[in-house]
């Protein structure tokens, strides 16, 4: 083990008396579900299923997205395979089951989904030794993988020494973290050389990631190859009635600091078209009171979705977990936040696969080579402040023609991905062992 691999499993170890206490804090804060912290813990409350077991870790909402394709591909590749799919934040728990029409799921007190019986969910455990060594006792997974950059040095360490083959699937590394790992280049090389398969995201990600000391394969990445988001078309019907004639557009998963700049192109917009109506959905919806706040400052008064009020006005904010595909289908295109600040962007893939023109801000670090595609393509516009947004969303509606061929384009881009599922799965596929599962 490394010296900076070593202090960080001191570190851990003599954390973990007061961890407990931190994560109760998280629980009262509504970012853990109280009767499910043992799990954070690796205390497993269901048995593990029979025969072979892949452990997926995915960490949060866009992770989770993104991998419950590929279990479904993996499933049909293997019906004898059950999956364990652990998450650390509770919207990811929320959306697995929105994503899988589970209404009998119960997520705050299990990881059950009675409908797929061979899928479960748990809590991923902290990465202290005791807690890592439990959770793999009692699960004992045939092999595992972690969803772009999650690298947990005594994760990684316990699967090694029991021999589980592991692969970082959708593999990012940015910039700014490929020069943080620099600085402790014999830690990234172990813990990267923990992987037996390394899939990254893109060409960058690969050459930054081979820097360091990983195999790398071909890139690919895995957001390029989910299917449309789901959406209920009764609802969007409904919904599509109460908007009537009046011209929409969307902003999707906006972050607080930036609501302020897309209301105010809104209002600019306004003057131009009238009728327009904006469908502001934060990326977090548990935020809908306070973006109503600041649509109140604005001089919106805007409905909640949350609070069952139906769009009446200029403005109306959809602060519900998992209907992002229910709004898309209502807009003629789609502004996707996190990017007019500096949070590196969101997935402008979402709405291009609806066949949605899209627009975002300069910082899409998170998602650079997928803008650079869709520009390209021209079905994405970049636009600098709320001035440009508001004429982007005034152009939406002016321009039948652009809006319709920019919408082919975004459709026409973002299927020629498909191949990565497959390429994926067959890939996790090869890790596991040849024949049944034995106890040990």
């Amino acid at each position: 083990m490394s010296p900076a691999g070593a202090l960080w499993r001191a570190a851990a170890t003599l954390a973990a008396p007061a961890l407990p206490l931190w994560l109760a804090r998280r629980a009262r804060r509504g970012k853990e579900f109280p009767a499910r912290l043992p799990e954070r813990r690796g205390i497993a409350r269901l048995p593990r299923p029979a025969g072979r077991l892949l452990w997926l870790h995915a960490a949060s909402v866009g992770e989770t997205q993104s991998v419950l394709p590929l279990i479904a591909r993996l499933r049909e590749s293997r019906p004898d395979l059950a999956v364990l799919l652990t998450t650390a934040t509770v919207t990811a728990a929320r959306l697995i089951g929105d994503r899988l029409g589970e209404r009998a799921a119960d997520p705050e007190r299990s990881g059950l989904l009675p409908g797929h019986p061979w899928l479960i969910h748990q809590f991923a455990p902290l990465d202290v030794p005791a807690w890592i060594s439990r959770f793999l006792d009692h699960w004992r997974p045939d092999a595992a993988g972690f969803v772009e950059s999650e690298l947990w040095p005594n994760a990684l360490t316990a699967l090694r020494t029991r021999a589980i083959p592991v692969a970082l699937i959708n593999a990012r590394l940015s910039a700014r973290s490929f020069a943080r790992w620099r600085l402790a280049p014999g830690l990234a090389r172990r813990l990267l050389r923990a992987f037996a398969l390394v899939l990254p995201q893109s060409a960058g990600d690969a050459e930054r990631l081979a820097r360091l000391g990983a195999t790398v394969s071909p890139p690919g990445n895995l957001k390029l190859a989910t299917p449309p988001l789901p959406a209920d078309e009764t609802e969007r019907a409904r919904l599509a009635a109460l908007f009537g004639a009046d011209p929409v557009w969307v902003a999707a998963s906006t972050h607080a600091g930036e609501e302020t700049q897309v209301l105010a192109a809104h209002r600019l917009a306004l003057a131009a078209v009238p009728a327009l109506r904006l469908i502001l959905a934060p990326r977090h919806p548990e935020r809908g009171a306070e973006v109503a706040e600041t649509a109140a400052a604005a001089g919106f008064a805007a409905g909640r979705r949350s609070a069952g009020e139906d769009p009446d006005g200029p403005v109306w904010i959809a602060d519900t977990l998992g209907e992002l595909g229910l709004w898309y289908r209502l807009g003629l295109g789609a502004y996707v936040g996190g990017s007019l600040i500096p949070r590196g962007g969101q997935n402008p893939l979402e709405p291009a696969r609806l066949g949605l023109p899209v627009a975002f801000g300069p910082d899409m670090g998170n998602f650079a080579e997928i803008a650079t595609m869709l520009r390209a393509a021209g079905a994405a516009s970049e636009v600098a402040d709320a001035a440009a947004l508001a004429a982007w969303a005034v152009r939406l509606v002016r321009e039948p023609a652009w809006r319709a061929e920019a919408g082919r384009a975004a459709a026409t881009a973002a299927a020629t991905h498909a191949m990565v599922l497959d390429r994926m799965a067959e890939g996790l596929l090869g890790l596991l062992p040849a024949g049944e599962h034995t106890e040990g």
